[in-house]
């Protein structure tokens, strides 16, 4: 019965063999490093990215508030199929006291002085409503996934350039050796 021949056969440019060349070797070890820093640095990347959107959004989160609004015009018409929510002027008060102003998205045909809710910073600045806690998660490892698929796509071009010049090397020495030996095969000798 035959013994199990698996990892040589994997690890065959490392085996011990008298057509192995020195490219072989170096080859293997490109291919080895890339793969390990391709999978590697595309795992830390994509995992740091992560948790740095899931805090980001986490913070936005809790620092964001609603904060009561009135209109300060009316809203206008809207025209055309999309045009069901319109910008408007509303105006509210800041944490501080100061009567802030600024452009929300409100039902088309709103009137001037109608109450809504805007959402703030901890300075009363206007911002976005903030995400949802799936939504967030789903941004994050979106955005994971592609910050790491980029880091992991440097080292494997690398990779792929590296062994592309080591095989158009092997090649031009095999050109080199067949334009030196290959005459010699049509002689004949007696």
């Amino acid at each position: 019965m035959a013994a199990f021949r698996g990892p040589r056969v994997w690890l065959w440019r490392w085996r011990r063999n008298p057509l192995r060349r020195r490219s072989d070797v170096l080859e293997a070890w490109i291919v080895l490093t890339a793969w390990v820093f391709t999978v590697l640095g595309g795992a830390v990347a994509g995992l740091g990215t992560i948790g740095a959107v899931e805090t980001t959004l986490a913070r936005e989160r809790a620092e964001s508030h609603t904060v009561p609004a009135r209109l300060t015009e009316d809203a206008p018409e809207a025209s055309g199929p999309a045009g069901r929510v319109v910008w408007t002027r509303v105006r509210w008060t800041a944490p501080d006291g100061s009567a802030r102003s600024g452009q929300v998205r409100v039902s088309a045909g709103t009137l001037a002085d109608t109450p809504v809710l805007v959402w703030t910073d901890p300075v009363g600045r206007l911002v976005d409503r903030p995400t949802t806690v799936a939504v967030a998660r789903l941004r994050a490892w979106l955005i994971g996934l592609f910050a790491g698929a980029g880091v992991a796509a440097v080292p494997f071009a690398a990779g792929r350039f590296l062994r592309g010049h080591l095989e158009r090397r092997r090649v031009d020495r095999w050109d080199e050796e067949w334009a030196r030996i290959g005459p010699l095969w049509g002689r004949m000798t007696s």
